[in-house]
């Protein structure tokens, strides 16, 4: 048996579950064992281990911590280019 976690994060709030799975298991399976209800799920975006991006069938390891992506709110490379005009006006 093996320990892991999964975390499902919001701006300023997070769920984080524990469940033991049989040595061998995957991320899928993690997921499904945490009991998040599907209309949770249906947002997740991608999924991750210790924020290096994974598949589904990911093998996992004792004490991995899962996490579930949300989809990016804003372009990162937009959101950058709206700061910079508005520091430009500033001046």
């Amino acid at each position: 048996m093996i320990r892991v976690e999964v975390v499902l994060a919001w701006p300023r709030r997070h769920d984080a579950r524990r469940v033991a799975l049989p040595a061998g298991a995957t991320v899928a399976e993690a997921v499904a064992a945490s009991g998040f209800d599907d209309a949770t799920l249906a947002c997740v975006a991608g999924m991750a281990i210790h924020g290096q991006r994974v598949d589904a069938g990911t093998p996992l390891r004792e004490g991995d911590r899962v996490e579930l992506l949300r989809p990016l709110q804003a372009d990162p490379k937009e959101a950058r280019r709206k700061r910079a005009i508005v520091q430009r006006q500033r001046r």
